[in-house]
């Protein structure tokens, strides 16, 4: 659950830095780098401690969830959180030196965004039917952060308003896949305490001398098949 609030809070800051840059494209000053700078460090700051908090939680937790068959999710490395750690860091400290570079340094930030949610989508593939507008969504984003590196001269017309609306479109569909992820997360360990909870009364009656082995035995094998 702490991650999913690392993505909400991640992707209402990358709405934020849209918003910025479409209203004030035309005066990128000091000021406006810093205050961008300064999002993007508290959003990788806050999502890469609840990333080793959560994951060293669930490694103390990992031997109970085994006995219970449990479904555990190991949290997926902060990618996009490191990259916006080290990318607020350098423009709040470094304003001047990067106001140049903004539109490069955006658009990478945009592919670490679309890689992200492209791991996110594949860690429940295999688990749920995903629409083929997660995937458009992110591949857009993908392209647009592509085309700012590779061929800016393709949005130089305004690059700073294209990207900013791609950094709102990121916000809303990072918000989106993590309420997929949640739900589908939800509906998986709905199923297993189902699943579960015909054998875990057996055992209990077992261990209360109630039941015989034998019935323990049948009520186990019903579940797997």
């Amino acid at each position: 659950m702490k991650l999913i609030k690392t993505s909400f809070f991640r992707a209402i800051t990358a709405v934020i830095v849209g918003v910025l840059l479409i209203t004030y494209r035309e005066e990128i000053i000091t000021w406006l780098t810093i205050s961008i700078g300064i999002l993007f460090f508290l959003s990788g700051l806050i999502t890469c401690i609840i990333y080793f908090v959560t994951r060293n939680t669930e490694s103390s937790e990992m031997n109970l969830d085994s006995a219970k068959s449990t479904p555990t999710f190991t949290p997926l490395f902060p990618l996009v959180g490191m990259g916006s750690l080290l990318l607020g860091l350098m423009l709040a400290l470094m304003p001047n030196s990067f106001v140049n570079w903004m539109v490069y340094i955006l658009g990478a930030l945009l592919i670490l965004g679309a890689i992200g949610q492209y791991v996110s989508l594949a860690s429940i593939v295999k688990l749920v039917r995903i629409s083929i507008f997660f995937w458009i969504m992110s591949s857009v984003i993908f392209l647009i952060g592509v085309v700012s590196i590779i061929k800016p001269m393709w949005i130089a017309s305004d690059p700073l308003l294209i990207i900013g609306w791609s950094m709102i479109l990121y916000g809303v569909v990072e918000c989106v896949d993590t309420i997929k992820v949640m739900n589908t997360r939800r509906q998986i360990t709905h199923m297993m305490n189902c699943q579960l909870s015909p054998v875990d009364d057996a055992l209990e009656d077992y261990a209360n001398g109630t039941v015989q082995e034998s019935e323990v035995v049948e009520t186990t094998k019903q579940r797997e098949e």
